[in-house]
């Protein structure tokens, strides 16, 4: 068993700043090749002649992964540690963007389906990881903060993928053929590669679940005595994540059609782009979310946000022209914040059962295998009206949240400000212990008269 670990409290600023920031890392891999994939979706629509429902077979292959894989990702980080299960999913990660060259090359859109597959098991290796890995990496009051900041540069990589196709899938002749995804994926590779090169050099401090646990039974934080299947925050957490990456996804995967079919004399060409400026938002409004989470309880604020979600979803269903383009910015942006909270509350004091319910949690983002087709469905007949697919997703979540204030509430009245309950209970219980200091008066106990006694005897 590799669990041993450390705290982070353990770890020097030095070697704190170096993990964090190759962690991190690995938050624009996936970011990229998400961001790929939700424009590869619109461009085999024109390539392979196939509908839009059709098209979403990949993300079925790819979020299907997660939902198939991320358990058992969650049982190698157990049992290997985070190290060697991220260089196993950066090997995935690489071997599934390899075969992408002969699918490109034979024209098979069952082999991109293969591909995409294997690429979504190598991610959700990574996510379990890396996700895990930076909400243990310090206080559980800027755990969201810190996620959400790492993912950021998901989000950066998520705008540059779309940027790239505006600019070479969609453009002349390759509007019409697959030359340059070869190249773009033997380039997706060879980061993978560098990237596993990187962390087998590096040390990078273990975070064990077991020390995880030792520090909240320290202040009387019991909660992972209960079993698993017990651990509800956690559990429920799946149900939100699983609808909220449904509803994310389908929102993404549209997109472009989206924008096309609104009639206002914009080609695929400029949606793609305008896709990108959409991925920009929300990347903007991740790290606004690091701002507003150091100040603002993270379920209170996930509340606030769920509510906006659901009203802009509704909104860009029923709006037409610039107008439902402009409710489907302010969409991007309150979708923002909504992954990492999720994940760092349903993982949040599970002490020994934190890599199983990290593994729970990501198994969630299988969610954008099942909301695509249904919304496709939908979308082959009016892509505007699908759109009220993802509103489901978004409900789901916000009654999530609003669970976890009406709880918090509860136990301890109303949370503006996020706080670590842990720190909290380490102060009471350091006020309780009271002082006692010796009265000058105060008798002299037997064991202090027998010292006296053997001092004079001494004498």
């Amino acid at each position: 068993m590799a669990d041993a670990g450390l705290t982070a409290n353990q770890l020097t600023g030095a070697r704190w700043a170096y993990a964090f920031a190759l962690v991190t890392s690995l938050f624009f891999t996936w970011g990229f090749a998400y961001g790929l994939l939700d424009v590869l979706n619109s461009h085999f629509q024109t390539v392979f002649g196939i509908t839009k429902l059709q098209s979403t077979l990949l993300q079925l292959a790819y979020f299907g992964a997660y939902f198939v894989w991320a358990p058992f990702a969650g049982v190698v980080m157990t049992k290997y540690g985070y190290k060697k299960g991220i260089h196993f999913g950066l090997t995935l990660y690489s071997l599934g963007a390899i075969f992408f060259w002969p699918s490109a090359r034979f024209e098979k859109y069952g082999g991109f389906i293969g591909c995409t597959f294997v690429i979504g098991c190598g991610l959700s290796t990574l996510e379990v990881a890396a996700n895990s890995y930076i909400a243990v990496l310090g206080s559980e009051k800027y755990a969201a903060a810190r996620l959400n900041f790492s993912q950021g540069f998901q989000g950066v990589a998520s705008f540059a993928g779309p940027m790239i196709a505006s600019r070479w899938f969609f453009t002349g002749k390759n509007a019409t053929s697959l030359d340059t995804v070869q190249w773009v994926y033997l380039a997706v590779a060879g980061l993978g590669l560098v990237l596993n090169i990187l962390f087998y050099f590096c040390d990078l401090p273990e975070i064990g679940q077991d020390a995880l646990a030792e520090e909240m039974h320290a202040v009387g934080l019991k909660s992972d005595d209960e079993p698993f299947w017990k651990q509800y925050r956690c559990i429920f957490g799946w149900v939100a994540q699983t609808t909220y990456v449904g509803a994310q996804v389908g929102v993404a995967a549209f997109t472009v059609n989206y924008i096309v079919d609104q009639n206002i004399g914009i080609a695929k060409p400029e949606a793609s782009q305008l896709f990108s400026y959409c991925q920009i938002t929300f990347t903007v409004g991740r790290f606004i979310g690091v701002v507003l989470l150091n100040w603002i309880d993270p379920a209170l604020l996930l509340t606030i946000y769920g509510i906006c979600c659901s009203t802009f979803s509704m909104a860009v269903s029923f709006a037409a022209g610039r107008s439902g383009i402009g409710c489907l910015f302010a969409l991007f942006f309150f979708e923002s914040i909504c992954y990492p909270v999720i994940f760092t509350l349903g993982t949040k004091q599970l002490g020994k059962h934190t890599k199983r319910g990290s593994g729970l949690i990501v198994m969630g983002v299988g969610g954008g295998a099942w909301y695509p087709p249904a919304q496709g469905a939908i979308a082959d007949r009016n892509t505007r009206l699908s759109y009220v697919v993802p509103f489901t997703g978004y409900v789901v979540m916000t009654l999530y949240a609003v669970g976890i204030v009406i709880s918090q509430t509860s136990r301890n009245g109303f949370r503006f400000r996020t706080v670590d309950e842990i720190q909290e209970r380490r102060h009471e219980i350091e006020e309780q212990q009271p002082s006692t200091p010796i009265s000058d008066h105060e008798e002299p106990s037997v064991d202090e008269k027998k010292i006296d006694v053997e001092y004079i005897d001494r004498a």
